[in-house]
């Protein structure tokens, strides 16, 4: 088992990455210890991963909530449905939620658990590669809105993250593909000898080969714990970590919540916002062409659906990174190293997005 420590002040948050750890008795006993509990999962995952995490909480009594799967149902209805069965279930506020699923299940289990009585205690296992790399560390939780994406939320630090990479081996290549958009975001904000270990071993990581995702998985998670380390709640370097985010949600909320998986929208934002990196003249062309190659190796979507220029602005005019009325983007100054601004030609991003995204849906 490898951990990494997510240090908050006096706080920290351990992130424990390895295999066979939903079924480890003395794990789950750390971190859990003699709390009332409840397990939030939904239909797909449940009947593969309960009985195992079962099995490691050794005949513990526990309440399940299951939700239904996919991003469409990432709503304050799933929310209130594990916050009735907490109430219905009589818990108290030294409970745990345990989120048991990819990054909707972490995201919705996570808001209830911060909500519910003013904040009770959350563990998150990540079944999904997405939400092992991003979504499940660094204590964002929320759910979406018809008008955007995550426009509903907390920040609630879980009590730790079990990453247990087993059931990676039940997830869909579709799902696999998009979480290797995260780790693929990750070197490019922070890391770039990490991009290019993941150019050559992108084949090894689409073959799940256990050295390559472990590999994978541990420096995506060091990056962003060390990014969330000095900036908890996103008032300044944080931001960073959502580069392709504000096209990506764009995307989602565009074309109807779970049309594309989170990954796929913000894979062909990340392309948008190298683009655009470009054409302000921040990256060189040549790294463009680096970027979309990975991606589309990957097995993910380089280009954005045709929503339209002007429906694409408006979404992006409800991105979480407008200040002042002004739109801020995450933008690549090199692979490695991004930042967040609002300094770029507005007519750069017009023409971008009537070259990429068209004049209306297809």
């Amino acid at each position: 088992m490898q951990r990494i420590d997510l240090k908050l002040g006096a706080r920290h948050c351990p992130i424990l990455i390895g295999r066979g750890l939903l079924a480890s008795q003395a794990l789950l006993a750390e971190h859990t210890g003699v709390r009332q509990l409840m397990v939030v999962s939904n239909e797909t995952v449940a009947p593969l991963w309960l009985p195992r995490l079962r099995e490691g909480l050794a005949g513990r009594s526990f309440v399940q909530c299951l939700l239904p799967d996919g991003e469409q149902h990432k709503t304050l209805a799933s929310a209130t449905r594990i916050i009735d069965a907490l109430v219905e279930a009589r818990m108290n506020r030294d409970c745990m939620v345990i989120a048991l699923g990819g990054g909707v299940i972490g995201d919705i289990a996570g808001f209830a658990a911060a909500t519910y009585q003013r904040g009770v205690a959350c563990l998150q296992l990540p079944t999904t590669l997405l939400a092992q790399v991003d979504s499940a560390v660094g204590g964002k939780t929320g759910v979406n809105h018809p008008g955007g994406k995550n426009l509903i939320g907390a920040f609630h630090q879980p009590a730790a993250v079990i990453t247990d990479t087993d059931t990676l081996g039940t997830l869909p290549d579709r799902e696999l593909h998009a979480g290797l958009a995260e780790v693929i975001k990750a070197a490019l904000v922070a890391d770039g000898a990490f991009f290019a270990w993941l150019e050559q071993q992108i084949d090894a990581l689409l073959a799940r080969k256990p050295e390559a995702l472990v590999g994978a998985i541990r420096r995506a998670c060091e990056i962003k714990a060390g990014i969330v380390a000095r900036d908890e709640r996103e008032q300044g370097p944080r931001a960073i970590l959502n580069l392709g985010h504000s096209f990506g949600h764009a995307i989602e909320t565009g074309l109807g919540h779970g049309k594309w998986l989170h990954g796929e929208a913000v894979a062909a934002g990340i392309v948008l916002a190298a683009e655009l990196s470009a054409r302000s003249g921040r990256l060189a062309a040549a790294e463009v062409g680096r970027v979309r190659s990975l991606l589309a190796r990957a097995g993910l979507p380089v280009d954005p659906p045709r929503l339209g220029r002007d429906r694409m602005l408006a979404l992006l005019g409800m991105d979480k990174k407008v200040e002042g009325g002004r739109l801020r983007l995450v933008l690549l100054d090199s692979i490695g190293s991004a930042t967040c601004t609002a300094d770029f030609p507005r007519d750069a991003l017009e023409k971008l997005l009537d070259d990429s995204a068209g004049t209306g849906a297809t």
